[in-house]
């Protein structure tokens, strides 16, 4: 039976905190894409709000100490996200704002895919896909071996349930009764090669996590209330087993002419476009 402890109000103040610290996370997502002029930039406006609600409200850590023991760890899965996670770590002052303009140049510490062994507060080298949930049940299990209270949350995409190695790990995650796990699933129905509901449909993914002994929630996961409420809840949850939050989010979410691009996967932005990407990016935050 699960029993949830008490979940923290979510005023006004601090919906409106998470809410701007999404704007700068996406409006610092676009600064670096535009050193390149191209790249994942549909999934970095698509994951901004789940990236708000987490490293500037829900994670423990310590910027000035990244690699402090008792921090909460979230692994990001899907490397190719990398500056979504960049300007949310900037965000949560792991780095310098200015560094971002850096990305993807000679000698930067943010290389196009997130790696850890470069940037302060990445946790794994992702990018290999469907190997991201396999490392959060070890980071998990070791944790909960030493004793250390803090949480694993792992980033993963819609197309790495494709990946049989993401259900084995399910598999392995319900079998150690991880209760402190909590995986997130950024479905925006998009991968390489199409839709991922046309490559290899997964719904009901609710279901099939909870089949797998997972307590399983889905949101919409550019509602920054739900998955706010979601993640506390799924967090606070007292029953032994490991959780999941599938967010459903939009590619290229907060500018329109984005969202309507035939080809999201991987994006080229004309020069005259940034401007215009940013005007629309904020007339979205004030609407």
């Amino acid at each position: 039976m699960e029993t949830t402890t008490e979940p923290t109000l979510v005023d006004a103040e601090r919906l409106q905190r998470i809410k701007e610290a999404a704007y700068r996370i996406r409006t610092n997502a676009l600064i670096q894409a535009e050193v390149q002029g191209q790249g994942y930039i549909g999934q970095a406006l698509d994951i901004a709000d789940v990236l708000a609600v987490l490293y500037a409200d829900q994670l423990r850590l310590r910027p000035e100490d990244p690699e402090w023991e008792g921090r909460d760890r979230c692994l990001l899965s899907i490397g190719h996200y990398a500056i979504a996670l960049y300007a949310a770590l900037a965000e949560a002052k792991f780095f310098p704002l200015e560094e971002l303009e850096t990305y993807a140049t000679d000698d930067s510490r943010l290389p196009m895919s997130a790696m850890a062994s470069y940037t302060p507060g990445v946790e794994i080298s992702g990018g290999s896909l469907g190997h991201g949930l396999v490392i959060a049940n070890g980071v998990a299990l070791g944790l909960r071996r030493k004793g250390n209270p803090a949480f694993v949350y792992n980033i993963l995409s819609d197309g790495e349930l494709n990946e049989g190695s993401t259900w084995e790990a399910a598999a392995v995650a319900a079998h150690h009764r991880l209760d402190n796990l909590i995986a997130i699933v950024d479905f925006n129905d998009q991968q390489a090669d199409g839709k991922s509901s046309q490559m290899l449909g997964m719904d009901p993914i609710e279901a099939k996590f909870t089949s797998f002994g997972w307590i399983a929630r889905r949101v919409d996961g550019n509602d920054i209330a739900a998955v706010l409420t979601a993640l506390e809840e799924l967090r606070g949850l007292e029953a032994t087993q490991p959780r999941v939050l599938i967010a459903d989010t939009k590619l290229g979410k907060g500018v329109d002419f984005l969202e309507d691009r035939e080809k999201l996967h991987f994006m080229t932005v004309s020069p005259e476009e940034w401007p215009m990407a940013h005007d629309r990016l904020k007339e979205s935050s004030q609407a």
